[in-house]
């Protein structure tokens, strides 16, 4: 099973579960958990080979493994930990995987506030994907990393973001590394079929204003889904929860509290 940590505060709370993306791990939330945890119960998960899952004997039996894979991990604990339903929140990725359990048991999500979510891969975004997939086979994963995260995260007011993420990805297997850019390969139909097929759950889209490879996307998929809104927050990138966490917060429980 997943390594998972949670802060209860009382039986009566809401619950919030977070997910992080790839290459990071649930430390990426260090920034949301004091203020969350005085109004809610929160769960921490790391995904399977990232921060304290990477040594589970599951990941060394499988060569590859898609994001139904990586969400039923996310269902399990949730069974372990007695926890019905609960308030999802996601970056980057860790979206995707929020919405496939929205696919496989919606009745489990309240809500689902998304940040730096990707929704579609424009033009850009796949040329990048491709290059990665080529130089993964003759660099060395981490210089492909720095590389990837430089891209995505160009600006200096993103170094702590982006430093943090190269961070994470230090502690995690080339292996695994390389499993994950493989699991990439399926998100293109994943995203359009996600893109087509609304799935009436409250949604929040929290976007940086610098997220130039997302953030557009993110505008065509609001104006056709009704249960969802996006809110651009100033002065912040792709991971806008550690660019912008006051209002990353604020908004995140503003909308908790609405749908609880």
């Amino acid at each position: 099973m997943l390594y998972s940590k949670q802060f209860i505060k009382n039986a009566a709370a809401e619950w919030v579960v977070f997910i992080h993306g790839a290459g990071g791990s649930s430390s990426i939330w260090f920034k949301q958990l004091r203020e969350f945890r005085q109004h809610f119960n929160v769960l921490l998960i790391d995904l399977r080979g990232h921060g304290k899952s990477k040594n589970l004997l599951q990941e060394h039996l499988r060569k590859t493994y898609t994001f139904t894979d990586v969400t039923k991990d996310v269902l399990e604990v949730l069974d372990y930990r007695h926890i019905k339903a609960a308030h999802f929140i996601g970056i980057s990725l860790g979206c995707v995987i929020i919405r496939t359990l929205g696919e496989l048991q919606p009745e489990r999500i309240k809500s689902m506030i998304l940040g730096g979510a990707i929704t579609r891969l424009t033009i850009r975004s796949k040329v990048l994907m491709h290059a990665g997939n080529v130089l993964k086979r003759i660099m060395p994963y981490m210089w492909l990393y720095k590389l990837l995260a430089w891209i995505i995260m160009p600006k200096k007011r993103h170094k702590q973001s982006r430093l943090l993420f190269i961070e994470e990805a230090k502690r995690l297997a080339r292996k695994e590394f390389l499993r994950w850019t493989r699991l990439t390969g399926e998100i293109n139909p994943l995203l359009r079929y996600f893109h087509e097929k609304e799935i009436f759950i409250p949604t929040l889209y929290l976007m940086g204003e610098e997220d130039y490879m997302f953030l557009a996307p993110v505008r065509a998929i609001v104006k056709q889904h009704r249960s969802a809104i996006l809110k651009v927050v100033s002065n912040s990138g792709h991971v806008v929860n550690v660019d912008q966490p006051d209002i990353f917060n604020q908004l995140s429980i503003q909308f908790i509290q609405k749908h609880s």
